[in-house]
């Protein structure tokens, strides 16, 4: 009965890990084999400026995306939940409508919009700083814009979760809150925030995984410029595999950041869980 889930299990993913494991330990190209070099190109990467770089670039994108993106989505939740019948509906799928587009027509759209000369967003760039500014070339503005598009395309999932967490309190919390004169901030302290927790806990630690493996994005917008300020591990990871045909130091880099993923999303439940529990 398990035999073809484990048959694909094997063939799709543990097969493609052991192996990258262990490409990670030799010189060999993207394709082909190569020589043993032990913990070679683990210690080519202790002196890759490049690297710290580019992990430096992810770290600032989670720091721009985690936090704010789950706090928009539980305000607009709240929000949205106070709605009823086909309204609710039709609010909650124009906030949802950008996470079903591909990432090639969400950053066209972006471009289209934050375009240095014709960017019908421009003018409120110009307000705020008192001239237009080619945002994806600048190395200040670069990684906030990418944050804000990426929160906008991403958002609508977050959403949704909330609102079903939001509907899985029961009504009768609110309705005893109310009678003993809690105002909305109390109920809302009281009763939505500690109930709807292991939600808020789940969206963080899913955005924390999405957002360290940032490339799409990045490469179709910036292209990890201007001045590698936009250049993130997985731009590294494609350009020594398939520009630079370094297979062997791509999977080193790979195993890192896949090591970085599991002990910060690990890290970052369990505290949230420790969080939930006082």
């Amino acid at each position: 009965m398990i035999a073809p889930f484990l048959s694909i299990f094997i063939a799709f993913f543990l097969y493609p890990t052991f192996s990258v494991i262990a490409l990670s330990f030799t010189d060999a190209p993207l394709i082909g084999k190569g020589e043993w070099i032990g913990l070679g190109n683990y210690t080519k990467l202790l002196n890759d400026r490049l690297f710290y770089t580019s992990l430096w670039n992810n770290f600032y994108f989670v720091l721009l995306t985690v936090i704010p993106t789950t706090v928009i989505a539980l305000l607009i939740a709240l929000a949205v939940s106070k709605l009823k019948g086909r309204m609710q509906a039709l609010v909650l799928t124009l906030f949802f409508l950008p996470f079903v587009l591909p990432v090639s027509v969400v950053t066209m759209i972006w471009a289209w919009m934050l375009d240095f000369q014709f960017g019908i967003l421009q003018p409120v760039i110009a307000a705020i700083t008192g001239k237009p500014v080619p945002v994806f070339k600048n190395p200040y503005w670069v990684m906030p814009m990418i944050a804000v598009v990426t929160i906008w395309w991403t958002n609508g999932f977050n959403v949704l979760l909330l609102i079903a967490g939001l509907r899985n309190i029961p009504a009768d919390l609110y309705e005893a809150a109310a009678l003993d004169g809690a105002t909305a901030w109390q109920r809302f302290r009281r009763v939505t925030w500690p109930l709807l927790w292991p939600v808020i806990a789940l969206v963080l630690t899913l955005q924390l995984i999405l957002q360290l493996k940032i490339f799409d994005q990045v490469y179709l917008l910036s292209n990890g410029g201007p001045f590698n300020r936009s250049y993130v591990v997985l731009m590294q990871i494609y350009r020594e595999a398939f520009q630079l045909n370094h297979g062997g130091y791509a999977s080193a880099i790979a195993m890192v950041l896949f090591l970085f993923i599991v002990v910060l999303s690990v890290l970052q439940f369990q505290l949230l869980r420790m969080g939930g529990r006082k």
